[in-house]
């Protein structure tokens, strides 16, 4: 599934190019997760203002209402003046001035949602329960400590749930715990303030580095012009079950979390 850096190295890719573009069509494929909630034809006209993220959304300001976004499980997105004729995958086309916006998505997980405003019932359904964004300065240290000490759960499934810091999927929740020398398994709420400092700043740091490298390319994902990520080629622990850790050389562990693969060193996260 896409992540926070993958959905973030989409953005960058198209979102000055579409900026100030006029909508000429819009075309719907096969039903998707969730419908558009418009008739397509009365987006037509309207001008792309920007895009911003929200999470795993990608928000599409319109000069009336917006666009969310969604990737779902395997869905990528193509941009240019020139694309090929929609394939049985191409699942929703945005026509514009300044090139075509196109939705790829073999599973139909994802989703392309119209709303009046960010504040509409739609918009805070899908919205509403995200935490913070952990690559924003509004990613404050005590809030982050006090979320954890209210979560009995393990610590890699409260990364993962969303609702305290947004956007650590299953690889980066790995990476994170790594960096900081804690044990997936551990409970959030014991977790003690000098460790939630390592893993706030830890999480920060993988997530900015995925967006460096491009974000992770492990099945379906690829950028706006078709290129894969890097990221998982600099993993310390993700996908290396079995294989010596690349600091103290202990196998790496594989373990099961909510249906999940977890990956971590039994000696460099004693705890």
């Amino acid at each position: 599934m896409p992540e926070l850096p993958e959905v973030e190295v989409t953005r960058r890719g198209f979102a000055d190019r579409i900026a100030g573009g006029r909508i000429t069509a819009v075309r719907t494929g096969k039903p998707l997760r969730w419908a558009l909630a418009v008739a397509p034809d009365l987006l037509v006209g309207r001008v792309v203002q920007g895009v911003r993220r929200r999470g795993k959304y990608l928000l599409i300001d319109l000069d009336t209402g917006l666009l969310l976004l969604h990737l779902g499980m395997s869905g990528s997105l193509r941009f240019g003046a020139d694309l090929p004729q929609a394939q049985v995958h191409d699942h929703f086309d945005l026509v514009t001035t300044r090139g075509m916006l196109r939705l790829n998505d073999p599973r139909r997980f994802g989703a392309v949602v119209y709303v009046e405003a960010e504040d509409s019932p739609l918009a805070h359904k899908l919205l509403g329960g995200l935490g913070m964004e952990p690559l924003d300065a509004t990613f404050d240290l005590a809030t982050f400590q006090a979320g954890l000490r209210r979560r009995r759960a393990p610590i890699k499934q409260v990364l993962l749930a969303g609702d305290v810091v947004v956007g650590v999927g299953n690889i980066y929740a790995s990476e994170a715990l790594f960096l900081a020398g804690i044990r997936p398994t551990l409970a959030a709420s014991r977790i003690s303030r000098p460790r939630a400092a390592r893993l706030h700043a830890a999480v920060r740091e993988i997530l900015a580095r995925a967006v460096e490298r491009g974000g992770s390319t492990l099945r379906d994902f690829s950028h706006v012009d078709g290129q894969t990520g890097y990221f998982q080629l600099d993993a310390m622990v993700y996908g290396r079950g079995g294989e010596p850790c690349r600091v103290c050389a202990t196998p790496i562990r594989q373990i099961r979390q909510g249906q999940r693969s977890t990956f971590f060193c039994p000696v460099c996260q004693k705890s």
